[in-house]
């Protein structure tokens, strides 16, 4: 992402009716180079640049074919994969409703649902050569609840990967600091040649995000 001459900050012009973290979050979002830069390329979220910036360090979408964005709202990660791999299928799982996206098949369900393997594998043509989750828990604003409601997630998406990724194929997932439990990063090592934890440019700097990438899937 290109970087220009430094900007003056922004602030909301009317805080009326909103609370103070609401109003930190909005002018973080005013002044993030991101934000702009996502307007201007067309993505629905910043964090598409996340999935970027993992890419040119890791070769994630690099031969990629058939590829499962768990969580995919609202899009910005399958954007990525379709301008990167255009002849990659690609799969999205959602809870929450997603407006279409131009080669991309969506369903809204829930990933853990019995059912859920078998709709996407069809919808793929085969097995999933790479899975990515940025997926993370509604957070309730107690610390240890929310790491532990989130972990809990990456958890469910690495068995799900574990249990569906064709042999060689690599999952991303976001966790949070202090990276992954030892359970999980036994289950990862268990199943994958390689397991490294990065935090992309993109994440803000005050986030506790990681990212885990494994790759190199055994079978």
């Amino acid at each position: 992402m290109t970087r220009g001459t430094k900007e003056p900050s922004k602030r909301v012009k009317t805080a009326k009716g909103r609370t103070a973290s609401q109003v930190r979050w909005l002018e973080r979002q005013l002044n993030d180079p991101y934000v702009k830069q996502a307007k201007a390329d067309g993505y629905r979220s910043r964090a598409a640049y996340k999935l970027i910036e993992l890419d040119e360090r890791f070769g994630l979408l690099k031969g990629a074919v058939r590829v499962v964005d768990l969580g995919i709202a609202p899009g910005g990660w399958a954007q990525v994969v379709r301008a990167k791999s255009p002849k990659a299928e690609v799969v999205g799982i959602d809870l929450l409703e997603v407006e279409p996206l131009e080669g991309v098949t969506i369903f809204q369900m829930d990933f853990m649902a019995d059912e859920a393997p078998a709709r996407l594998a069809e919808a793929l043509g085969g097995k999933p050569d790479l899975i990515l989750s940025d997926m993370a828990a509604n957070t309730v604003g107690h610390k240890q609840t929310d790491h532990l409601r989130t972990m809990g997630l990456v958890e469910a998406a690495a068995w799900f990967a574990a249990e569906n990724l064709a042999p060689g194929g690599a999952f991303v997932a976001k966790v949070l600091a202090g990276g992954t439990d030892s359970d999980l990063l036994a289950l990862l090592k268990k199943h994958f040649t390689a397991v490294k934890h990065a935090k992309p440019p993109a994440s803000r700097k005050g986030s506790s995000e990681w990212y885990v990438i494994a790759q190199g899937f055994k079978g």
